[in-house]
């Protein structure tokens, strides 16, 4: 039987987080899709499945069934002539919808047409039904139907609780400041739009200079504070370094004009409050996923300004450049965009769960259809994962910010000198020329690792890139011990990605180990770490993870 860590593992690996800067529907996302099949090919593909179909009710068929595809690992799919039967047409089916693609498209339309693909395809499996899975039926029988009661009751609860859709995590074994974001800290300022969370140093000596993490303004802070032993943070604090986090407040309509400035002012006085409490004249900077993109926002703004506040910066699975092929391109059409960007005007805010079930689709087999086999067909209960409860736990995206993300994505704005203006100065990344570390993740749909990679092009800095195994945010939660785990290192950011590749050293571990020594030696001399937290002008206040977490969708 599918065990539960399968499908967390598998779920956790496909999980994107808060790369979206479309929002699409996912109808509005297919219904673009028409126009990517050719007619001709679609013809052929049909007959040759008709013909294919025969051989397979004969028992002639050579069509094989994918050993690597966890649906389809039970032996009943092998040894059953029904059962075999049943696949060698399923995957013949799959063949044929995936050659009518048209040849004649450019890379942003063959996007488009393989997610169809995908969704129609995972969609169709016998595997989600119960009569065309013998594992479920298996469980029915040993369980006395039990399974099919428990099923239908996760299924009625997901019809009125979860918007129809299969749950991935079960929300009572979990709890913020518990199980979850539980490394001790506390709010040390708090404006508008965002919290500012010191954590408490854990070693006698900590590194002088400190390091402002700035996350993704969807979803909440806390996937890099998971479970204990699982939390970046943590493990930053555990090795010396002063570590502050952004908690980014979970706008309303009301908040409908906060835009990409709003951002920037907000963590400029973020920037202030950290090094008045550090005692420092200047700190380094740490932006995941969208959060890079405000953070690169804000140091050309700095760069134009001639203001040296920040040291060095680091990037995880964050995109500036959406000219590489990217799964996310799918959504880079103009139609597409006005229909994103009128809807968020309209509302005044994209819903966090809006961008999720987006994404969900994005990986259908892990991130919908293995939960509906699970909750519903075998009737269990959602695995405990805790990169899944951050993963639900969405939050809204003002509809000012939303639209500067459309616009810097359709237009591939940053990647031009001028091309965007942060607070009033031209956005030119070429003039920021701090140190920076950059991360990609070699298993990521989202923000492909060869994407990543031309952020060190980018920079007016010295860049050092690392390649991480795993997906996306998968790849981040990545603490040492692992023996599965392993990272590449290259000497210098070369021209192109695969010319780095091809002389990168691949090491055994976790990228963690690296950076940390990277960004220690950009850190300052150890001093007596501070004996409380904030000062007397920044006092601190509620306990980590602080009030802004807790805000519901």
């Amino acid at each position: 039987m599918q065990r539960d860590d399968e499908i967390a593992a598998r779920a956790a690996e496909a999980v994107g987080g808060a790369e979206n800067p479309g929002a699409v529907d996912i109808k509005q996302l297919l219904s673009a899709t028409r126009p990517l099949f050719d007619p001709g090919r679609v013809s052929r593909e049909t007959f040759q499945l008709g013909i294919e179909l025969l051989k397979v009710l004969a028992g002639a068929s050579d069509v094989e069934i994918d050993p690597k595809d966890r649906r389809f690992r039970d032996p009943t799919w092998q040894e059953n002539p029904f059962y075999r039967r049943l696949a060698q047409a399923y995957f013949a089916y799959c063949r044929a919808v995936s050659r009518s693609v048209s040849e004649d498209l450019d890379w942003r339309n063959r996007e488009r047409a393989l997610l169809l693909v995908d969704v129609i395809t995972a969609g169709v499996a016998p595997t989600n039904a119960l009569p065309g899975n013998p594992e479920a039926l298996k469980r029915a029988f040993e369980t006395g139907g039990r399974s099919l009661l428990d099923g239908a009751r996760n299924f009625l609860h997901d019809l009125r609780h979860n918007r129809g859709m299969p749950s991935q995590i079960d929300p009572s074994r979990w709890q913020l400041g518990d199980n979850l974001a539980a490394t001790p800290g506390a709010v040390v300022f708090r404006n508008e739009i965002l919290e500012l969370i010191q954590y408490r140093p854990q070693t006698a000596r900590v590194r002088r200079r400190p390091l402002l993490l700035i996350p993704p303004q969807i979803n909440k802070f806390y996937f890099l504070d998971l479970s204990p032993g699982r939390s970046f943070i943590e493990y930053a604090v555990q090795q010396g370094m002063q570590v502050f986090v952004v908690s980014w407040r979970n706008p309303t309509p009301a908040h409908r004009h906060w835009n990409l400035d709003s951002y920037c002012e907000a963590l400029l006085e973020a920037t202030d409050a950290v090094r008045a409490i550090a005692g420092t004249d200047d700190l380094n900077t740490y932006g995941f996923c969208a959060g890079g993109i405000t953070m690169s926002a804000l140091l050309a703004h700095l760069a134009e300004a001639g203001d040296e506040r920040v040291h060095a910066a680091c990037y995880t699975v964050t995109l500036l450049d959406f000219s590489e092929p990217a799964l996310i391109g799918s959504l880079q059409s103009a139609p597409l965009l006005r229909a994103a960007k009128y809807r968020s005007r309209r509302k005044g805010i994209i819903e966090g769960h809006a961008m999720r079930n987006l994404f969900n689709w994005f990986r259908p087999n892990d991130l919908v259809w293995s939960f509906w086999v699970n909750n519903y067909l075998m009737g269990k209960s959602p695995p405990a994962f805790d990169i899944l409860v951050w993963n639900n736990d969405s939050t809204n995206l003002p509809a000012a910010l939303h639209a500067d993300f459309l616009d810097i994505f359709e237009r591939n704005a940053l990647c031009r000198p001028g091309g965007w203006t942060a607070l009033g100065t031209p956005v030119d990344l070429g003039r920021v020329t701090l140190d920076n570390y950059v991360t990609g993740a070699v298993n990521d749909h989202l923000t492909p690792w060869k994407a990543c990679y031309r952020t060190t092009h980018l920079l007016g800095g010295e860049s050092t890139f690392a390649l991480s195994h795993a997906g996306h945010i998968a790849s981040i939660v990545n603490p040492p011990g692992n023996p599965k785990s392993s990272y590449w290192i290259g000497e210098e950011a070369v021209a192109e990605p695969e010319d780095w590749f091809a002389n990168a050293d691949k090491r055994q571990g976790s990228w963690w180990e690296h950076w940390l020594d990277w960004i220690s030696a950009r850190s300052g001399e150890e001093v007596e770490a501070p004996a409380r937290l904030g000062n007397e002008r920044f006092p601190a206040g509620e306990p980590a993870p602080g009030t802004y977490v807790h805000q519901p969708e």
